[in-house]
């Protein structure tokens, strides 16, 4: 796929994908294939392409002589990071993020208990660094790069606790602390107390506490849920 092509495919998605997601295609419209090649300017063979992407994700259904059908939400693969970024970038991103906090209140302070009994020495240094790093960030509205260490933080705990299942949910987190920040379901400086526990986590797991690693990261994701009950209600 040359780089020309790859730019219409991703503009397709780009534009297909948030409009699926948001509604703008309740489930059970049919897309013809034309149609859609005309709409985006583009190619039969582009756009059935970014068809088979959307295909992947759950969000249609391709038959021959019917069309592409759009399917209803139960069915879409809402573990797919670019499902989740196209639904937060939607009218729907209060009850997402919810949905997805709780998710990670459910699965981040077990993982973290896990971290603390088999994290390696170079996880715990990652930790620890993640940790410094989001102190560094935590003031003047340095959200950005407050963002990159905490996304790195929260996956190295994800794949330091040897659970095969729990470290692949690292784009999934990775996708609701980047929603958070990028739609401004954020303070403009982290809460202080949010920053600290970060700071206890990963002294926690290089001490090896299980029990106490995972009591702080509830803590964190409690807060998380409590932050959205003022930014996003």
């Amino acid at each position: 796929m040359t780089a020309q092509v790859r730019g219409l495919h991703a503009r397709v998605l780009d534009t297909l994908g948030p409009a699926i997601t948001g509604g703008d295609y309740p489930p059970g419209s049919v897309l013809r294939m034309d149609e859609l090649s005309k709409e985006f300017e583009v190619s039969r063979s582009v756009m059935r392409e970014a068809v088979r992407v959307l295909e992947s994700m759950h969000l249609v259904e391709s038959r021959r002589r019917v069309g592409v059908t759009v399917l209803p939400a139960p069915e879409w693969n809402v573990y797919d990071p670019q499902v989740i970024r196209w639904r937060l970038a939607g009218a729907d991103r209060p009850r997402q993020l919810r949905s997805l906090t709780v998710l990670r209140s459910a699965v981040e302070p077990a993982a973290a208990g896990l971290a603390a009994t088999h994290a390696t020495a170079e996880q715990c240094a990652t930790l620890t660094e993640c940790a410094i790093g989001m102190v560094a960030n935590s003031r003047g509205r340095q959200l950005e790069g407050y963002l990159l260490h905490d996304i790195e933080f929260h996956r190295t705990i994800l794949r330091a606790s040897g659970n095969e299942m729990f470290a692949r949910l690292g784009d999934v987190v990775a996708e609701v602390l980047t929603g958070r920040t990028h739609h401004q379901v954020m303070f403009e400086d982290p809460d202080p107390a949010a920053v600290t526990l970060h700071v206890k986590v990963a002294e926690a797991v290089r001490e090896r506490d299980a029990a106490r690693a995972e009591q702080l990261t509830r803590e964190i994701t409690l807060g998380a849920l409590e932050e959205l009950d003022v930014l996003a209600p």
